[in-house]
């Protein structure tokens, strides 16, 4: 499943739960990357919500559930009962889990747009880096096996070769502009936050407003 999928699927269910049209915010769209990033299957995430929003239901409160970081805690607790699970499963088993219908042709054809993508990008501070990034894809795209793991691997190296570009590249001033534009977005929800889930969205929120400004592609195979 990619990553477009699996934020839909996770946007549907919350948005049929919470029982009217809600885009979701910012924070939301960090919450469902870092949940991506850390592995959580769709099945735990979906089940969460629906487990919030049955209890919830079952005691109603004054407040209303309008942000997915309601349903954290519940998921993230569900997903290392769900971890505790798969530790006898097989290193084989794994790694059939991890081969998601993805396709030699289909996955050189995403290094290829990224590449074309990072061509397009304009800002003079982020030239050198796109080029070699740009570069590395295009011998990527050429020597891509069914070795998916290893792909992907090398497509988060040349990606956090790019988030470092970017938050080095701005401006200072603009950078500080930003972050704290994103700060505020996180206030409300700062003394919920283990201090490393806070650091995380926030880098999340902060590459993701980059990432737009610039045009740069998202390149591992979640994005494909």
């Amino acid at each position: 499943m990619n990553y477009f999928n699996y934020f839909t699927e996770i946007e549907d269910a919350f948005i049929r739960r919470r029982g009217k049209h809600l885009l979701l915010s910012p924070i939301d769209w960090a919450l469902i990357e870092g949940w991506q990033k850390m592995g959580v299957p769709l099945h735990v995430v979906i089940r969460g919500i629906e487990t919030v929003f049955d209890n919830f239901d079952a005691n109603p409160r004054p407040r209303t559930i309008k942000s997915l970081m309601f349903c954290r805690e519940e998921i993230e607790a569900r997903f290392q009962e769900w971890l505790a699970s798969q530790a006898g499963r097989s290193v084989e088993a794994e790694g059939e889990e991890a081969r998601p219908g993805f396709t030699i042709e289909a996955i050189r054809e995403h290094i290829e747009r990224a590449a074309a993508a990072l061509d397009n990008v304009k800002s003079q501070g982020l030239r050198e880096a796109c080029e070699r990034a740009s570069a590395r894809l295009r011998i990527l795209a050429g020597e891509v096996t069914s070795d998916f793991e290893t792909v992907d691997k090398a497509l988060s190296d040349i990606e956090e070769f790019l988030d470092e570009a970017m938050l080095s590249d701005r401006d200072n001033s603009h950078l500080k502009s930003i972050e704290a534009e994103v700060k505020t977005q996180l206030k409300a929800y700062k003394k919920e936050m283990a201090k490393e889930s806070y650091e995380n969205t926030f880098r999340l929120m902060l590459l993701k407003r980059l990432r737009e400004e610039h045009g740069v592609p998202r390149l591992g195979l979640f994005y494909l």
